[in-house]
């Protein structure tokens, strides 16, 4: 640990959504759920959710101030709430899931201020900035299975993300600006994804790919087991989608599964898939899909490794391999620390 560290105290509803835009971060030392501002001592998370409590879910953040400056975690802050939402954030109502600095000096308290002013006059909202700034009192450590949750239990916490309206409200305010940092990638949101890749026409697609690429990523063919170019692919580097090149999967998280197919314990990045119930075989499977071209990949069980107890058993027909040493000059530079994290920047 540093030499010297300093706290950041932040309440932006759901505490496990506020976990990783801070984790990503060079010089950010520990990011820890837990609740504040309420008089409750050591408070249980059912106490809290009851709103009985005056406490609020919140992220305290123990960072190197060498690194990484208070400023800077205010404006990442500010990329993952709804600071005109006086009720709660986005799906989660009551008092408890509301907004709020805490600020451990004056000088936090003068930076914050100034923060919410700039934000203020910026004309982003059409509503008051509510988000209270608050003296820090304490901050208790909410219960361990909630710590990091979006490593722990990353199915159930990219659905709940989904579903809870966060990241399309955050998209339609911030767009390209929305995030700062997202494991030191330069393209990170998915406005920015969205220019850089593209879904061509149908007629495009039918000459850009071979026939079981067509027929696997717009018709949800399946390839044959074993009888493919990427199931026993053991060079480093990153998997994209077919049809638009967008990001997918890195080697760093594939492993022999045995199935005959590609198979990865997790995507390249939390939201880069979609999920869709599949009845197709009279079974209810779990389908999974590219987000910006909609391109059907596989599907996802929940028989994999640690440590998301996920395979991702995806089609090589519908992805095309980058390897490390060509990414940078194939346009996928941004990515190289995702495969190989120590990669020189």
């Amino acid at each position: 640990m540093p030499s010297r560290v300093e706290k950041a105290t932040f309440a932006g509803g759901c505490f496990w959504c506020m976990e990783a835009p801070f984790e990503a971060l060079d010089g950010v030392v520990d990011v820890v759920s837990g609740f504040s501002g309420g008089e409750e001592l050591n408070p249980t998370y059912e106490q809290v959710a009851s709103g009985l409590t005056k406490h609020l879910e919140a992220v305290q953040i123990t960072y190197d101030p060498a690194k990484v400056d208070y400023d800077t975690l205010l404006e990442i802050y500010w990329r993952q709430i709804n600071p005109t939402d006086a009720g709660g954030q986005f799906v989660d109502r009551g008092q408890h899931y509301r907004s709020a600095i805490f600020v451990h000096n004056e000088a936090q308290r003068q930076q914050a201020e100034a923060s919410r002013q700039r934000l203020n006059a910026s004309g982003r909202y059409d509503q008051p900035i509510v988000t209270a700034i608050r003296s820090y009192d304490a901050f208790y450590p909410a219960e361990d299975y909630h710590q990091d949750f979006h490593k722990r239990s990353e199915r159930r916490y990219t659905t709940y993300r989904h579903y809870s309206g966060r990241d399309q409200y955050l998209d339609q305010v911030w767009g390209t600006e929305r995030q700062m940092t997202d494991n030191n990638m330069q393209v990170t949101t998915w406005e920015q994804r969205r220019q850089t890749f593209h879904k061509p026409d149908d007629a495009t697609l039918k000459q850009q790919l071979t026939p079981l690429q067509y027929q696997v990523t717009q018709h949800e063919d399946t390839e044959r087991p074993f009888d493919n170019p990427y199931n026993g692919e053991k060079r480093s580097g990153l998997y994209v989608d077919v049809v638009s090149g967008e990001p997918l999967f890195s080697s760093r998280h594939k492993f022999d599964s045995g199935t005959g197919w590609p198979s990865f314990y997790r995507p390249v990045t939390e939201d880069a898939l979609v999920e869709k119930k599949d009845r197709k075989l009279f079974i209810v499977r779990t389908e999974v899909r590219s987000r910006v071209a909609d391109s059907h990949l596989g599907h996802v069980f929940e028989d994999g490794p640690p440590p998301t107890g996920l395979r991702y058993c995806i089609n090589s027909a519908a992805l095309r391999f980058i390897p490390l040493e060509t990414m940078s000059e194939e346009g996928y530079g941004a990515w190289v620390k995702l495969v190989d994290p120590e990669a020189a920047p």
